[in-house]
């Protein structure tokens, strides 16, 4: 084959890189993320359910469709929860993610109150 018809073919091969490189790249982010307990207990969440603070897996984002599974990742304790977006928030500037009581426990900080969590998409 002649470079003028190889140049195409390399053309598209490199923009498939280019797009599998900068899509792992969302699929896994650091995000600054709180935690929501105790005042929040037993109201209704954005989607219609009641939030509960000791349910590990609930977690707010502010445009992740409901439903969506996160796998979180606490980089300071190595420890990781899956949790699934239920609830819009958080509301305070700086922040993306706002977790339950009993999640941001598992993650080891509560007592900060806050954290910069490695979060990667499962769906």
């Amino acid at each position: 084959m002649s470079t003028k018809k190889t140049l195409p073919y390399l053309a598209a091969s490199l923009a498939l890189l280019v797009v599998g490189a900068s899509s792992s790249v969302t699929d896994a982010a650091s995000m600054r993320a709180s935690w929501y307990g105790k005042q929040f207990h037993g109201r209704l969440m954005a989607n219609g359910h009641r939030f509960n603070m000791f349910d590990p897996t609930t977690v707010a984002h502010k445009s992740f469709p409901f439903g969506t599974k996160l796998r979180l990742t606490n980089p300071k304790t190595g420890k990781s929860i899956r949790v699934v977006v239920r609830d819009r928030g958080p509301y305070i500037r700086g922040r993306q993610l706002d977790l339950s009581f009993a999640a941001a426990k598992v993650l080891g900080f509560v007592s900060s109150g806050t954290a910069a969590l490695k979060v990667e998409r499962l769906n």
